[in-house]
């Protein structure tokens, strides 16, 4: 009888643990909202630190934007320096041409012809003019294709105006222009100065005069004035001069 417990000790027992209940749910919900703030916090920095990573890169790639137009206004700035050197390099590459080509009109032309039109166009050139007859036409296109500096002709045109002139003919050609291959190779390899920079001695250079024989007289270069030289003897070899 003295174990025996009449107090209602499981009403209490249940109080008890309810109210152990409630608070361990309360600090569960504590923990959770830490965790979720602590959450929060963490994804709010990490979204910052993304956003300024983006504003960098932008920053970057505007930067590089810019770069690209400039060296894209440089790649053309580029392309028309090279035009124009392409155009100098032709140019002093046919300095000469013009001049070789007046030269070989006057050379292939015949007697018989004249010529009253010039004109070139880069490689090619028309010529217009006036002939006796077809003969001096052809001729004279024969004379063109076998001119170093001028190739292929083409007869455009030939008729016969019926006039009283010594050269009735009217003809015209284009000829297609040529450049030699001696002159392609002496201006693409000039000539290089000799080795340890010493010219050589010019191959028909004149001998070096003999020395005197002894006892010859050398005549002595007459005088400004007009008068008799006076002839002077060499010493003889060996001897003392006075």
């Amino acid at each position: 009888m003295a174990h025996i417990n009449l107090l209602p000790w499981r009403a209490e027992r249940r109080k008890q643990r309810e109210r152990e209940f409630f608070l361990q749910l309360g600090a569960a919900f504590v923990a959770a909202l830490l965790c979720l703030l602590l959450w929060a916090f963490w994804m709010g920095q990490r979204i910052d630190n993304q956003n300024e990573r983006n504003a960098y890169l932008q920053g970057q790639i505007k930067q590089l934007d810019e770069k690209i137009a400039k060296i894209k206004d440089l790649e053309k700035v580029r392309q028309r320096l090279l035009a124009r050197k392409e155009i100098i390099e032709q140019l002093q590459a046919n300095r000469s041409q013009m001049v070789h080509l007046f030269d070989e009109l006057v050379k292939t032309i015949p007697a018989s012809a004249r010529l009253t039109g010039l004109k070139q166009s880069g490689d090619s050139m028309s010529l217009d003019g006036v002939a006796q007859s077809n003969s001096s036409v052809a001729e004279y296109m024969r004379n063109i294709e076998a001119s170093p500096w001028m190739g292929h002709a083409d007869l455009r045109k030939t008729e016969n105006t019926h006039g009283d002139s010594r050269m009735p003919y009217v003809f015209g050609l284009d000829v297609a222009l040529s450049k030699p291959k001696q002159d392609e190779n002496a201006n693409a390899m000039p000539l290089l100065p000799a080795a340890g920079g010493s010219a050589a001695a010019p191959a028909n250079a004149a001998p070096a005069a003999p020395p005197a024989a002894a006892g010859t007289a050398k005549p002595a270069p007459a005088p400004a004035g007009g008068g008799a030289a006076k002839p002077t003897a060499a010493a003889p070899t060996g001897g003392a001069r006075p």
